[in-house]
């Protein structure tokens, strides 16, 4: 039997309420654990870039135990609420946001990993980096010892670059390269650290030895030149833009 318009109309609307309900309960239950699983994801992350983190890790546990955090402007002064005056946590700074301001309008959070056995002592600065690959945004952490000036670790993730070549840069591989590196030359002159053009160690211990007379280069991506281009510009945008803050602690 032929319905009418209107009972098509209502049943259309009905059936467009109950599915809706569905979703949005679908979501709120969802949410808790969606929150959870990005912090997770977050912290994990933050350490890795001076620890080894695996399954059998308990992330939060460590994270908790090692890991202050505080916020700093461009001129390395401590800012301790946002914008609308509430209290500013290192944790929410979403770094994406922050990097569609204008740097000197940012905020920059810092994650000082603490000593086991003395936790008033700091072993490294932990720092955020973030910028774009040869598809898609790139983004991290570089853990900084305490001394300001030697990479303790890093921690590389991509969106979207190419797999074997630019998408290594999340391989521990590739990041271990960057360990005991000093982003200063030896005039004392802050440069950074270069991922060079191709990749002349071909991998593995061979790729850190071919460097290992090179305080301010590691080996490249062989195939992936615009990816580290990407790379290095992110790292020394951002360590630049932790310059105040470092000499203001040192």
């Amino acid at each position: 039997m032929r319905q009418s318009n209107s009972y098509v109309l209502i049943f259309t609307l009905i059936m467009t309420i109950i599915v809706g309900g569905v979703l949005a309960l679908a979501n709120q239950l969802l949410m808790g654990a969606q929150k959870e699983s990005i912090e997770l994801d977050t912290k994990s992350s933050i350490l890795k870039a001076v620890t080894t983190v695996d399954k059998k890790t308990d992330v939060l546990d460590l994270y908790n135990k090692r890991i202050k955090s505080i916020v700093v402007d461009i001129n390395g002064n401590e800012i301790a609420k946002g914008d609308k005056g509430e209290p500013l946590v290192a944790e929410n700074v979403d770094v994406s946001k922050e990097f569609k301001k204008d740097y000197k309008e940012r905020k920059y959070p810092v994650f000082k990993y603490m000593s086991e056995s003395n936790p008033d002592q700091v072993e490294a600065y932990i720092v955020p980096v973030y910028g774009s690959g040869l598809w898609d945004r790139i983004w991290g952490f570089v853990a900084i010892k305490n001394d300001l000036e030697t990479i303790a670790g890093v921690s590389f993730a991509h969106k979207g670059e190419t797999p074997g070549l630019g998408a290594r840069i999340s391989e521990q591989d590739i990041q271990s390269r960057y360990v005991g590196k000093s982003i200063y030359n030896d005039n004392g002159n802050f440069v950074s650290v270069t991922m060079v053009k191709g990749e002349a160690g071909g991998g593995g211990e061979s790729s850190i030895s071919a460097f290992n007379d090179k305080p301010n280069q590691v080996d490249g991506l062989s195939g992936a030149t615009l990816t580290a281009k990407g790379v290095n510009e992110m790292v020394k945008k951002y360590m630049g833009y932790y310059q105040k803050y470092f000499r203001s602690i040192k």
